[in-house]
């Protein structure tokens, strides 16, 4: 008995860590738990479906309904993937040197840049590195080789598809690299290295690498580290690219989210409710309150909405 109540109640503490830690975390941290957790999902998945005996068929499958493809036509009735690929991997090494990456880098990054920008770049990094994969793939008759589809058991036969973080982990890196270019950090059995250093020796060795069997990683690498290049530039002359496009993705986000708004109306007024309900709705409008002060403690008063600053000041009157 003992046993089966603290299993429970530790995958329950467990659970509960976790929502908060991505709920209260930086932008950081939820982009390595995504990253993270679409990796355990599909794997999660992947292993049901080998019981079933299809776990092959499923994996390809789902990563290339989740990878960039390099056809236009078919990114055209897939774009959703220029999202989606940036976070997801094939293989665990390839999300762990991803994450760590991420992890380092993007520490440093916050160091001096907003959450917002992380993100940003980010978001745009891995974009970007997709167009200049896709463009290389249909510009370079180099790539119109057979070798070229990076998953030898294709469910779809796509002629190139790609998954992975890594051109948007490559943005952070060119930035901060671009931004701090004279800082030096240690690196095992070779020691301190100035990042200029660091981003020209990792530039050069993604181009060379571009005759291997994952040219297009390397060419989604560059596109990624060409963004984080010129997001400082750019950041230097007072344009905020990274900030203004999530701005932009909030305000879709909101277009989406109107027509849901309107329909979560309370069907009973304040004074009609029962204690059960009126406990609740008390419940639901401080869970909200709590989340505007957790936006505030991150990023400031000047990050919320005039939804958001609406209700803080309907609370405190």
């Amino acid at each position: 008995m003992y046993d089966r109540y603290y299993g429970r109640h530790f995958s329950v503490n467990l659970q509960e860590k976790i929502k908060q830690s991505f709920r209260k975390g930086s932008a950081l941290t939820r982009l390595i738990y995504i990253n993270c957790g679409i990796f355990l999902l599909l794997k999660l998945i992947y292993v049901f479906m080998l019981l079933l005996g299809k776990g092959t068929e499923f994996y390809s499958f789902a990563l290339e309904w989740m990878g960039v493809p390099a056809d236009i036509d078919t990114l055209l009735s897939r774009p959703w993937t220029l999202l989606t690929y940036m976070f997801t991997h094939f293989e665990f090494l390839h999300l762990l040197f991803n994450v760590l990456w991420l992890y380092w880098f993007g520490s440093i990054f916050l160091n001096h840049f907003t959450e917002r920008k992380l993100t940003g770049v980010y978001l745009l990094g891995g974009i970007f590195g997709a167009l200049l994969y896709i463009a290389a793939y249909n510009i370079f008759p180099y790539f119109n080789d057979p070798q070229y589809p990076p998953f030898p058991h294709s469910a779809l036969r796509l002629s190139s598809w790609a998954i992975g973080a890594s051109a948007s982990v490559m943005a952070i890196v060119f930035a901060v690299c671009t931004y701090l270019p004279q800082q030096q950090i240690y690196i095992f059995l070779i020691g301190p290295v100035k990042l200029i250093y660091l981003a020209i020796f990792t530039a050069i060795i993604d181009l060379l690498s571009i005759s291997s069997g994952n040219a297009g990683g390397h060419i989604a690498h560059l596109g990624g580290a060409l963004f984080g290049w010129f997001f400082v530039l750019a950041l230097k002359k007072n344009i905020d690219i990274a900030s203004g496009f999530i701005q932009l993705f909030e305000q879709i986000g909101k277009l989406f989210r109107k027509k849901k708004k309107l329909r979560v109306k309370y069907k009973k007024k304040v004074s009609e409710m029962n204690d059960q309900e009126y406990n609740a709705y008390k419940k639901n409008e401080q869970d909200r309150i709590n989340e505007i002060l957790d936006k505030i403690s991150r990023s400031g008063y000047e990050s919320l909405t005039r939804e958001e600053k609406a209700i803080l000041f309907k609370a405190k009157n």
